[in-house]
């Protein structure tokens, strides 16, 4: 008996929200698959210079039932800090994303329509286009059933719907071997800067309208511009967006106001009242301790074209964690929160509530590969091995 019992089984009841969480990293043909005790790790990259990293957590199924021989390492919760696990002896296996994502659309979970909208209509399946197929009451008793039955089977997916049943099997391959993720050092982070997701990615939707080649980061924690995205190296003028630290006046209880100037996508500066604060205007955390060979400011470039993978995970997040290393790699950590109010609209415009586990909260990982300099643009100089 215990030998026909499959390695991995797990149901979900809201495929959407995988689907959701899958997509931010759909830049990549086929994904790393690692099945652990505490959830499933996929992990796509490209060239070994951009890596997206999402961690499916046990909490989003219904069900999950694990059976392995291995021995888990004892890991710490998972947070905006560390949201994957490291267990090496786990299953795992490479798919295709694209299959996979395919697969799941089976069940209607698309793309949601309203990415700027609010948190329910980017998260939950829209009814906007209600038809014979996508009513609201044909939402309920769908289940999604993934089975990985031992080592080098395929992936199994189980789609239910009203009673009929949809099964896919997606191949699995054996790793290459020495693929490793993009080293990322925690004891060695020089720049932590967290900030509403939402923030991010209007500055890269700016910034990408000048169509740059590079992607340049400038954080001081003592002078300003503070923190500022540049995009340079293409056909139009550089621009840049510069998130300012307003500083309060202790002389008294009154609130100064000071006037900076910003320059916009089309060249022009125009003129801005602040309020100062001693605080981030923007940011909850902000944290940047250079090295000495730096000087007070630190300075990265990335490949713009790479930070635009991101562009999925920054738009349905909530926060981002911007996380750069001694190196020169830079984290960007997306926090993803579900709608917890268990709330599912009934045909007749009724609403009904049900109990939702109380984790909701999920984590995509991307890492990036600094440019080394302006040659970079031109060639394959990036740098791939990271020691």
């Amino acid at each position: 008996m215990p030998e026909t019992e499959p390695i991995f089984t797990a149901v979900s009841s809201n495929a959407h929200q995988l689907y959701t969480l899958l997509h931010c990293i759909g830049f990549a043909q086929n994904v790393t698959v690692q099945i652990t005790p505490d959830g499933i790790r996929f992990s796509a990259e490209e060239g070994r210079v951009v890596q997206g990293l999402a961690f499916l957590d046990k909490a989003l199924f219904a069900t999950y039932t694990f059976n392995s021989h291995t021995t888990p390492n004892n890991e710490d919760d998972l947070s905006m800090e560390d949201a994957e696990p490291d267990g090496l002896n786990y299953p795992c296996f490479v798919v295709s994303l694209s299959a996979l994502l395919e697969t799941l659309k089976i069940l209607g979970v698309g793309d949601s329509p309203a990415i700027n909208g609010s948190r329910a209509a980017k998260l939950q399946p829209s009814a906007a286009a209600s038809s014979a197929f996508t009513a609201p009451a044909l939402l309920l008793n769908r289940s999604c059933t993934f089975q990985y039955l031992d080592h080098g089977s395929p992936l199994s997916i189980t789609l239910t719907e009203t009673g009929v049943n949809t099964i896919c099997e997606l191949t699995t391959y054996e790793p290459d071997e020495g693929e490793l993720d993009i080293p990322f050092q925690r004891d060695g982070i020089v720049m932590k800067i967290i900030m509403r997701s939402a923030w991010l990615h209007n500055a890269i939707t700016e910034l990408g309208a000048t169509n740059p080649k590079v992607l340049k980061i400038s954080a001081s924690a003592k002078q300003e511009p503070f923190f500022t995205l540049s995009g340079a190296g293409g056909p139009f003028s550089e621009s840049s967006v510069d998130f300012s630290i307003e500083q309060a006046s202790q002389s008294n209880g009154t609130q100064s106001d000071t006037h900076r100037k910003v320059l916009t996508n089309d060249g022009t500066s125009r003129s801005r009242a602040t309020r100062a604060k001693l605080a981030p205007t923007v940011t909850e955390t902000f944290l940047v301790s250079p090295p000495s060979s730096m000087g007070s400011r630190i300075k990265q470039d990335y490949r713009f074209s790479f930070i635009q993978k991101a562009s999925r995970a920054m738009a349905v997040a909530n926060k981002v964690s911007i996380r750069g290393d001694r190196q020169g790699v830079m984290s960007l950590q997306f926090m993803i929160e579900f709608d917890t109010a268990g709330s599912i609209t009934i045909g007749n415009g009724a609403r009904s509530t049900k109990e939702i586990p109380p984790s909701t909260v999920s984590f995509v990982d991307f890492r990036f590969v600094p440019l080394i300099d302006e040659d970079d643009l031109g060639g394959e100089a990036i740098r791939d091995e990271m020691q």
